[in-house]
């Protein structure tokens, strides 16, 4: 199967807007009951979540309905499993804008407990499918299961479907060269540090986001001063220095980031630090979008502020170049 077409993303701003999130289907409004809606956990919301996303939106607009996605708050696996590091690719609310860019109208995210563990997946259907959602017709990819062991799965969906007056759609894998689009995957490539190979399974490059950290202002002193910012609720990455691109208030900054444990100066906590480019203004309290464009090396320790200045520059020498690469344009990482 061929890929959709890539999904601009160089941040949180969009033509459409986000998808709106529900964390209960208790007392769902009329407007939302009778939708299409699309089963899984989306993380990252690659090729193949985009394409599971595109067919359910055919569908909705030919029945003239919603289009919503169900998931989950937290992730299972991190229900399940609650000692593993950070896995997540976007966080909720990262989530919904990328849902809504790709056509998706709300996202009903469930919590993910101890009764929703241990609900059968006849009941999943009977109770959370057609009894709160009134749902028209359901679309999952190819290996989407669900309910008490993972029990539920497209034959049940059809069986139940065919008896309950509700459609399905199962959309197959989505691949390229023989290489299946998954998160699991995609999340591996970022450990590795090779963020573009990343955002050619997403279909848009991988970024985080959050507030500006007060910090101890050291990168102020050598000639860079840097925006802090600690990845709460993400995946870690590679440590080590990347390019990135940086938006604020919906205007793009070039950038150096690192992300380490600044062994120079005896840290030990993981913590992302963004040098913008010609940028003089105040970044304490706000939120910028950082995009990671490309792993520029593996995080070192220095003899001293001189040496690591000098490495710096020369990060964001390197930096400035592949971001005027026309390869590394915003718009499409898969070239």
């Amino acid at each position: 199967m061929t890929s959709p077409k890539l999904i601009e993303e160089a941040g949180p701003a969009s033509a459409r807007p986000p998808a709106r999130i529900l964390r209960s289907l208790d007392g769902l409004e009329p407007a939302l009951k009778g939708a299409v809606v699309a089963l899984g956990n989306f993380d990252g919301v690659h090729k193949g979540h985009q394409a599971v996303i595109a067919a359910a939106r055919t569908q909705a607009d030919a029945l003239g309905v919603p289009l919503g996605v169900l998931s989950f708050e937290p992730h299972p696996r991190a229900y399940f499993n609650p000692t593993l590091p950070e896995f997540r690719l976007t966080p909720l609310a990262a989530k919904a804008r990328a849902l809504g860019r790709v056509g998706a109208d709300f996202i009903a995210a469930l919590p993910f407990d101890a009764a929703m563990a241990g609900m059968q997946a006849e009941s999943f259907v009977t109770d959370i499918l057609m009894g709160a959602l009134g749902i028209a017709h359901v679309v999952i990819g190819f290996d989407f299961c669900f309910g008490q062991g993972r029990a539920g799965n497209g034959q049940l969906l059809a069986r139940m479907g065919k008896a309950e007056g509700f459609g399905l759609t199962i959309v197959e894998a989505v691949s390229h060269d023989g290489e299946v689009y998954s998160s699991t995957l995609i999340r591996s490539l970022l450990v590795e540090g090779k963020p573009r190979q990343a955002a050619r399974l997403m279909g848009h490059w991988w970024h985080i986001e959050g507030p500006v950290l007060p910090g101890d202002q050291r990168g102020r002193t050598i000639g860079f001063p840097t925006a802090n910012i600690a990845l709460e609720g993400y995946l870690h990455p590679a440590l080590g220095v990347y390019a990135v691109r940086v938006e604020l208030d919906g205007v793009i900054h070039g950038g150096v980031a690192n992300f380490g444990k600044r062994p120079t100066f005896d840290k030990k906590d993981a913590l992302l630090e963004v040098h913008l480019f010609d940028f003089a203004g105040d970044l304490y309290g706000r939120v910028p979008v950082v995009t990671f464009v490309e792993f520029l090396r593996a995080e070192r320790k220095f003899n001293g502020l001189e040496e690591l200045k000098a490495q710096i520059a020369a990060d964001s020498a390197r930096a400035r170049e592949i971001l005027a690469d026309p390869a590394f344009a915003l718009a499409d990482p898969a070239t």
